[in-house]
């Protein structure tokens, strides 16, 4: 991995201070595109994981502090055996192989979710890459596992409700984001949803408050680095008020 420089990002179409600082994507779309090519669906997981490389990469290059990724939700579970089965495959074999590059490109991993639920295996695996990359101060890469974003707001208030006796008194706003997965990183400004579909699915609920939302009917295996590039132009050109006048 190395830097672009502002003359490489121009000839992109972009700009480093027009570039979200926080993006998130909803890595949608795998089954149905191994199901199109009439390959089962473990196929499309495959196809996913080896597309993370390019995003994660390029995401690193130009200068994006944070990007997390929806890998697995807590809806998920229903999902058969079988699937979940090649899914935690996936995931061991991606980060026992990727993580000493990324540690050598100072990118710090963070899960958002629990992880107790998981086989002994895949908590192992990515406590490995959390303790190794604590340190890092480069892309902060948030592979959200095991995800429900209504599940981390009641995590966040419960938390909030013990300080809350501790101290005898509201521990203040603050208090709160302290507790949600992204404490400490930057607000999301955009969200990326493969595949077609049109929702958030529980996904970063309060982080979304203000994001900029980018849908596009390309399934996950096929959203290359230039369709990256081009969620990137489209949220340079979005106007961002914030409830206020432009």
């Amino acid at each position: 991995m190395a830097k672009l420089t502002a003359e490489q990002l121009n000839s992109l179409g972009l700009q480093q201070e027009t570039l979200p600082r926080h993006v998130a994507i909803v890595m949608d779309g795998n089954g149905r595109w191994a199901q199109k090519r009439g390959l089962p669906r473990s196929f499309g997981h495959r196809a996913g994981t080896e597309r993370l490389r390019e995003i994660i990469r390029f995401s690193s290059d130009a200068g994006i502090r944070s990007l997390t990724l929806y890998a697995f939700s807590t809806e998920n579970w229903r999902r058969p055996e079988e699937e979940k089965s090649v899914l935690f495959s996936l995931l061991i074999e991606y980060f026992n192989s990727e993580i000493d590059e990324l540690h050598e490109n100072n990118v710090r991993i963070t899960i958002f979710g629990e992880k107790d639920p998981f086989p002994e295996k895949v908590r192992a695996a990515l406590l490995r890459a959390e303790d190794k990359t604590r340190n890092n101060t480069g892309l902060r890469l948030n592979i959200a596992l095991n995800y429900g974003s209504r599940a981390e707001i009641l995590r966040a208030v419960r938390r909030c409700a013990e300080k809350a006796v501790e101290l005898g008194a509201y521990p203040g706003d603050e208090a709160f984001e302290s507790e949600l997965y992204s404490a400490g990183q930057p607000e999301l400004d955009l969200m990326i949803r493969t595949s077609g579909e049109e929702r958030l699915s529980n996904f970063l609920l309060w982080q979304a408050a203000y994001a900029e939302l980018y849908f596009t009917p390309i399934y996950w295996p096929d959203f290359t680095r230039d369709e990256y590039i081009q969620a990137l132009r489209e949220f340079a050109r979005r106007g961002r008020r914030f409830g206020g006048l432009a």
